[in-house]
């Protein structure tokens, strides 16, 4: 008969599971610090060594990094999605940039549509209260801070997808969008009229998805990166009808 005898698993072993878990579920972020020794093993409620016996199988695996005197910290498990000879063309090439955002409207949709469905009364609750704090970033007029907090805002919706997959690659992708690799979001949120709209279109999906309206969710994440996408062709054209009138007057000045 094709069965064997159960071995009872150790504690470390349970231990490493849960924390893997947490890594992999993106509950514990790449660079966050993990609670002291002591508070880790009274939270978990195992002992001091079996916890260190844990921690050193995750740091060998390199999920965890250890920092002398500072502490346990996750490790740079999302790395880069591309390398960095195809983040330099990306960076070069504008054609890049809206593929980009082509690309975040087809996942992000379907992320929208099953955070709709899927996502538990907390994940909406999370996405709400960062909706309130670009609110609130918007009537300080902040670019920067909208700008952290749109990004913030899409994510929060992705992590409610709850698809461990896309987390992780959307992860990566967006701190490429947060290191200005494909355009500078806050240029973006500079623009008075462009601020407005874009806090009523995450109005919209957060409206959406608060009613758990999975097809009007879709819509309102679809519709509001079409917008992104005209907003950067008409800044694109606008920079290059500056470069051109820089050079006539260039021009007229050496006359």
């Amino acid at each position: 008969m094709p069965f064997e005898p159960i071995q009872p698993e150790k504690i470390s072993q349970t231990v490493v599971r849960q924390i893997e878990q947490l890594i992999l579920r993106g509950i514990l972020k790449p660079g966050e610090r993990l609670p002291s020794e002591r508070e880790l093993s009274e939270r978990l409620g195992v002992s001091r060594p079996s916890l260190r016996e844990a921690l050193s199988e995750l740091q060998e695996s390199g999920l965890l990094t250890s920092r002398a005197g500072s502490g346990v910290f996750v490790g740079d498990v999302l790395g880069s999605a591309f390398s960095e000879t195809l983040v330099r063309l990306f960076t070069n090439h504008e054609e890049a940039v809206f593929d980009y955002i082509a690309f975040r409207r087809d996942m992000e949709g379907l992320a929208a549509e099953r955070a709709a469905t899927l996502g538990t009364e907390t994940d909406l609750k999370v996405i709400d209260t960062i909706f309130k704090k670009m609110e609130a970033a918007h009537s300080k007029r902040n670019p920067r801070d909208e700008a952290g907090l749109d990004a913030d805002f899409h994510l929060s919706i992705i992590e409610a997808s709850h698809n461990v997959i896309m987390l992780h690659m959307m992860r990566s992708m967006y701190q490429l969008l947060r290191e200005g690799v494909f355009y500078n979001r806050q240029i973006m949120f500079k623009q008075r009229t462009t601020r407005e709209m874009l806090l009523d279109q995450h109005r919209a999906i957060n409206d959406a998805l608060q009613a758990r309206d999975a097809k009007a969710a879709r819509a309102a994440v679809e519709a509001h990166l079409g917008f992104v996408e005209n907003a950067l062709w008409g800044q694109d054209k606008a920079n290059r009808n500056e470069a051109i009138a820089q050079k006539r007057l260039d021009h007229e000045l050496r006359r």
